[in-house]
């Protein structure tokens, strides 16, 4: 009887540590006032310098995973990796727009001042163009995919990331009619993925030449991960610590933001996992298909949020609601995926 797959420990319990972490940020925005407004002010070209270097600590370790040598193992079997190009860059983004448009712009309408619509559904937005490269390997994993083709599929993802978030990001963003300072959204781009995919493809290149694979994969890389971990949870802290006043003003607004980006979640799944089966698919690649098109970058996009609408905008809390939510709902699509098992 083979041993029954585990999330680890820490990411099992994710949503609990996020839950504590948005009590405990708003709590300290509700007590420290206006001494947190230092904090807001630590900027350069319109980055928050305390939130940038705890969200590189975030994405880097993640790009320290990534092999882009894999990815000449595509012509092998590409229909796979098609198939997720195409549910994350040619459908995931609009749906993404059109269901917070729908929710943001027009049922909420009466909760939803009209000028606030659009910084909601822009930070929706950040969080449908940026698919996930990070937690996807944990997806993937409960769900006995093929984690040598995971890695291919979410490589393809990074290098499309470096040519295409930027200007998905401004046609969609431009069609809720957000102004858009492109200079932000490129060095955002630069910052958060360029300089941490550089350094990780450095670092993966070296420390395998120095110490061999093994060694990297259970000695170096297990030690970055509660890095990044940590990382995100502090990140949570101060952001909410800075949307503390706007929450406990409007405490209904996190369920709000919550109802798209699970809806979003639960219909990037079924059309991923349903349409792998219809072009034949094997279960171990169409799983973590289904899985990356579910889940997001979700690191790069509450940076892109802060970078472009500022640490207490609508959009900076979309994409950290989108982390809350991410886990339980991904769990729930673990199981789907185990259950209907082919």
């Amino acid at each position: 009887m083979a041993e029954k797959k585990q999330i680890a420990f820490f990411e099992r319990y994710l949503t609990l540590w996020v839950g504590l972490c948005i009590a405990g940020g708003v709590l300290i925005g509700h007590l420290a006032g206006d001494s947190m407004a230092f904090l807001a002010s630590m900027e350069i070209y319109k980055v928050n310098i305390p939130i940038a270097i705890l969200i590189w600590l975030m994405i880097y370790p993640m790009m320290l995973q990534i092999d882009f040598s894999s990815v000449k193992n595509i012509g092998k079997a590409p229909k796979g990796v098609i198939w997720t190009v195409i549910i994350n860059w040619m459908i995931k983004p609009f749906t993404m727009a059109f269901f917070a448009w729908i929710f943001f712009d027009k049922l909420y309408s009466a909760y939803i001042d009209p000028d606030m619509a659009g910084e909601y559904i822009a930070g929706a937005i950040l969080l449908g163009v940026a698919p996930c490269t990070a937690m996807v390997f944990v997806w993937s994993y409960l769900t006995d995919g093929d984690p040598n083709y995971t890695l291919v599929q979410v490589s393809v993802n990074d290098l499309i990331i470096l040519v295409a978030f930027v200007p998905l990001v401004g046609l969609l963003l431009g069609i809720t009619d957000v102004i858009i300072p492109y200079e932000t959204l490129v060095s955002s781009v630069v910052i958060f993925v360029v300089i941490p995919l550089v350094a990780g493809v450095i670092t993966n290149k070296t420390m395998i030449r120095q110490k061999g694979e093994a060694w990297f994969k259970t000695e170096f890389l297990p030690k970055f991960k509660p890095v990044s971990m940590i990382a995100l949870l502090l990140t949570l802290v101060l952001l909410f610590a800075f949307q503390g006043p706007n929450i406990l003003n409007n405490p209904l607004i996190i369920v709000l933001i919550a109802i798209p980006l699970i809806i979003q979640t639960y219909f990037i799944f079924f059309l991923a996992w349903f349409g792998g089966r219809k072009i034949k698919l094997e279960h171990p690649i169409c799983a973590p298909a289904a899985m990356i098109g579910a889940s997001n970058f979700f690191e790069l996009a509450v940076a892109v949020a802060i970078a472009l609408f500022g640490l207490e905008s609508p959009a900076a809390l979309v994409t950290v609601v989108g982390v809350l939510v991410e886990v339980p709902v991904m769990l729930s699509l673990v199981a789907l995926a185990n259950k209907w098992k082919y």
